[in-house]
């Protein structure tokens, strides 16, 4: 890649537009934000605070994605538009969650977490023409923490598919149709393609 074509694929994959996008979606009707710069990726709802995260009103349903990471918070996003009404008044979703250096047991129950957000996340890769890789989040798990990768790609795979037959959530279809635009990719969910070679 060419420094030029380095420096507008950063300006197109500004997380910036991902904020933007999202608040224009749900600020009013979810009366939540999107916001980066988190050292850790983070859901508060409102009335809730954290010393790790920038201080915002707690008026707001806040989602924070790592520093400036576009893959973030496109996962972050999809996390929260998996997440129901209750899910989504608890910290982090009051989902478990075991930090870099799981052993086997610690991952296989993080992978099963994990299969419906990613695949989520290829749907809303797709809608911006961004690369998507699949994620075991477990440098430091070593080999064995990662040796069922394939069977946790194959399970992503599937769930996108199924996405794809059954339609996406509400929240995630009215994501995923701004992202299209905003993008300029114009996709419909029929024009997505799942394979598992793309994911190698």
């Amino acid at each position: 890649m060419t420094a030029r074509e380095s420096f507008l694929q950063a300006e197109t994959f500004c997380a910036l537009r991902l904020e933007q996008v999202f608040n224009r979606c749900f600020s009013d009707s979810e009366r939540s934000l999107l916001i980066g710069g988190a050292a850790e990726p983070l859901y508060l709802p409102a009335g809730l605070e954290d010393e790790d995260v920038p201080k915002l009103s707690a008026q707001w349903h806040r989602l924070y994605y790592r520093e400036d990471y576009f893959a973030s918070a496109l996962h972050e996003v999809s996390h929260w538009c998996i997440a129901g009404p209750a899910r989504r008044l608890q910290k982090d979703f009051g989902y478990w969650y075991a930090p870099d250096g799981r052993n086997a047991e610690q991952q296989q129950a993080f992978q099963v977490v994990e299969i419906k957000p990613q695949a989520l996340e290829w749907c809303f890769s797709q809608a911006c023409a961004y690369p998507f890789r699949v994620s075991l989040d477990n440098l430091a798990g070593g080999p064995e923490a990662r040796r069922d990768e394939l069977a946790f790609k194959q399970a992503v795979t599937a769930r996108a598919r199924q996405l794809q037959d059954i339609g996406l959530p509400a929240r995630a279809q009215i994501f995923f149709r701004a992202l299209a635009q905003e993008f300029g990719t114009r996709l419909e969910l029929e024009d997505l393609e799942f394979s598992l070679a793309a994911l190698s």
